[in-house]
């Protein structure tokens, strides 16, 4: 089991009763809970079945804190509803690029696997082949905005940034934190700091 393990959980479980922490948006879908705990089986049989190797700190993840629930946004998408998805071609220079589902030749481009909810079109994947294998990114899958990678090395380093950055109170815009000085603004909005 990765080190990391035994931190999340801790801090995980201390997040909702800290009074001063920020609020994540789409919290009151998960309420800070995880599904169970997936097998090494499943997690290898859903590898099978789209033909990919599942990064190793989502896998630590998925097998010894949950599989679905508390992540930023709407929470973790169980894996049984992950989607693989690519990136679409460059278009014009300096326009942003969508993601759309991969077919069954796209496994020789880089591939990323959809595991948060953001909402709407806008997605937050882990790249799992590819320069980006392992690491975060949001974007959007039409394309209104460009993606995002996440200087966190994997999952659980990122995963991690979320919750040290709602403990203490921060906001993040990447992360759809907001700290209970800006939610007691009138024009918080506009205070919010642009990524």
């Amino acid at each position: 089991m990765d080190p990391r393990i035994p931190h999340l959980l801790r801090k995980l479980a201390e997040i909702p009763f800290q009074p001063l922490r920020s609020h994540s948006f789409g919290e009151e879908e998960h309420e800070f809970r995880v599904g169970p705990k997936l097998t090494e089986a499943r997690v290898a049989a859903f590898e099978a079945e789209h033909d990919i190797a599942v990064p190793d700190a989502l896998r630590q993840f998925l097998t010894h804190i949950g599989g679905s629930g508390a992540a930023p946004f709407y929470g973790l998408v169980p894996l049984e509803r992950c989607s693989l998805l690519i990136m679409n071609p460059r278009g014009e220079p300096g326009e942003p690029r969508g993601f759309e589902d991969a077919g069954p030749g796209d496994h020789e481009g880089d591939l990323f696997l959809h595991v948060i909810e953001m909402g709407c079109t806008d997605v937050c994947l882990i790249g799992v082949t590819g320069p980006l294998t392992g690491r975060v990114l949001i974007g959007n899958s039409d394309g209104h905005w460009g993606p995002n990678v996440s200087s966190a090395t994997d999952f659980l380093d990122w995963y991690g940034r979320w919750l040290d950055h709602m403990s203490a109170g921060r906001d993040n815009r990447a992360l759809q934190l907001t700290s209970p000085r800006l939610r007691a603004h009138p024009d918080r909005h506009r205070m919010a700091p642009e990524i």
